[in-house]
């Protein structure tokens, strides 16, 4: 049973890829520039809520394939300076922007109703 678990947990990350990126200040400050739709997602890899949260993230985009988020990917473990300076007082947080604006900020948040929500709501404005 874990090992299906683990295989079905990879299988999950693997469709999520395709609308995650590395987080770097240069793609952040562009999309802000750009008034983009931007998810920050502090994320560990040792972190079993940063899981459950990128299922719900990959279930979006599977369902939303024409969406505009850039989510770019707070490296929790190895970018401390862009956690502090998010405010992120633990990984599993979440925080979306459109353009310099912040729109929300959840820490640990898993329920999927609540997550892909604001996600719609920010694809709107």
């Amino acid at each position: 049973m874990r090992k299906l678990v683990v295989l079905l947990s990879a299988l999950v990350m693997s469709f999520s890829v395709f609308a995650k990126a590395p987080f770097t200040e240069a793609a952040f400050k562009e999309a802000q520039a750009n008034n983009d739709v931007i998810l920050i997602d502090v994320f560990a890899t040792w972190c079993p809520t940063c899981r459950r949260q990128s299922m719900i993230l990959a279930d979006y985009f599977h369902k939303n394939s024409a969406s505009k988020v850039k989510v770019l990917v707070v490296d929790f473990d190895e970018q401390k300076d862009w956690v502090i300076y998010f405010k992120a007082p633990r990984q599993s947080t979440l925080i979306l922007y459109k353009g310099e604006k912040q729109l929300w900020f959840s820490v640990a948040e898993t329920k999927a109703d609540a997550i892909t929500q604001q996600l719609t709501n920010a694809e709107k404005l």
